[in-house]
């Protein structure tokens, strides 16, 4: 019998492909890539409906029903932010917990004409989370989301750059986005805006914009990591989705490559041996030591560290102790289970990784772990009772149809 012995989950699968198309820009993945990523900005008006994703009442709920804490939300006014103690507060009997959101002050706040800013989203709003989910699964890239929340006629901060693309995704009132070319084209995550203050500022103030233009409710714009950008909202208040793409880089791939290599050169005892005495001894050395780390380089391997690495920049789909309970105690040959999403579940050997962690598999159970990496619901029974018994346990099934 011949067993399949590598297989990557190609991004958890169908529900993942389309959503570029489908909400965001009306182009393909394939033409994303080719005319718009990592280039140049996009704007699409009437990408789509997106109260099914976020709304004015859902903000509501956030801030006063949901019991959210620092660093869930920010201040900021006139450019600056507003310190946590001043919208936070112990929330009663039973819950004296410091730092939630205490819904009088922000209101007050907003009231004076102070952005809400409702940080990681993907975490606390579920149609967030899973459009958050798919658009990352579909650009093999992590992603984040925040929502702005501006009064009218306001603004929260001053021209900046961020450190990574963005998806601007108008969901309430209007607002005008003034889009100037990088002063540091691709910065990397350590080389914020705040590095280039002075520079910001005056191409900011002096150079022609390279897009001026508000953004209604439906319409989407994309701005590569280290495009300027301002925003004002006008008659009415404003709330937009920015959907963070934090994105891996060829400087990424070398820090792991590096990496792989000082940790095979640990093992090379002639490079673990002392430099010789007197100040000179490095210059003598030198030669000999770039010959074996060039060498290490050619021959490192940065994949499995790249791929723990990215495994830890994001989260599998919610997973609920009772219902997975039920499911170990209930399950019988007709239990249907499925992958559980965004795993980044890959198949090595005989080794599963994912990123609750790797599960060692004998030979027999390998045919069955690759169907199930297709993402399809199965039975238990399909699988081996075995076997899906101990992935529930493990938390890479879930029990039951999406």
């Amino acid at each position: 019998m011949s067993v399949l012995r590598t297989h990557i989950q190609d991004v958890g699968a169908e529900r993942g492909v389309g959503v570029l198309e489908s909400r965001l820009t009306e182009l393909s993945r394939e033409e994303f890539a080719r005319d718009v990523w990592a280039r140049t900005t996009a704007l699409t008006r009437g990408a789509s409906d997106f109260s099914d994703v976020f709304s004015p009442s859902a903000v509501d709920e956030l801030i006063s029903r949901r019991g959210l804490r620092t660093p869930f939300l920010r201040v900021a006014k006139g450019g600056s932010t507003h310190p946590p103690s001043s919208f936070t507060a112990p929330a009663g009997v039973g819950a004296t917990i410091a730092d939630q959101l205490d819904d009088t002050a922000l209101w007050r706040a907003f009231a004076d004409g102070a952005t809400l800013v409702l940080q990681a989203l993907h975490r606390t709003w579920e149609p967030v989370a899973d459009l958050v989910s798919d658009l990352s699964t579909e650009l093999g890239h992590p992603v984040q989301a925040n929502a702005y929340v501006t009064p009218p006629q306001n603004r929260g901060f001053d021209a900046h750059y961020d450190v990574h693309d963005v998806f601007v995704l108008q969901i309430e009132g209007t607002k005008r986005w003034t889009i100037h070319e990088p002063v540091l084209p691709d910065p990397l995550r350590d080389q914020p805006w705040t590095d280039h203050r002075s520079a910001v500022a005056d191409k900011a103030a002096h150079d022609k914009p390279h897009l001026d233009t508000v953004l209604g409710p439906g319409d989407v714009l994309y701005l590569p990591r280290g495009w300027l950008h301002s925003a004002q909202a006008r008659g009415e208040v404003s709330i937009h989705l920015t959907l963070g793409v934090h994105t891996w880089t060829r400087y990424a791939l070398a820090e792991e490559m590096t990496r792989a290599a000082l940790a095979s050169l640990r093992e090379d005892a002639p490079m673990r041996r002392s430099l010789p005495l007197g100040r000179s001894g490095p210059q003598g050395e030198r030669e000999l030591i770039r010959e074996r780390l060039l060498a290490a380089l050619a021959e490192a391997d940065p994949a499995p560290s790249f791929e723990r690495a990215r495994r830890a920049q994001g989260r599998p789909a919610p997973l609920g102790p009772l219902a997975q309970l039920s499911a170990v105690n209930g399950l019988r040959p007709t239990s249907p289970v499925r992958l559980r999403e965004a795993l980044e579940a890959r198949l090595a050997g005989t080794r599963l990784f994912t990123r609750v962690g790797y599960v060692d598999l004998p030979e027999s159970d390998l045919e069955s772990v690759t169907r199930l990496l297709d993402g399809h619901v199965r039975t238990a029974g399909e699988l081996g009772l075995p076997l899906a018994g101990r992935l529930l346990r493990a938390g890479v099934l879930l029990p039951g149809n999406r």
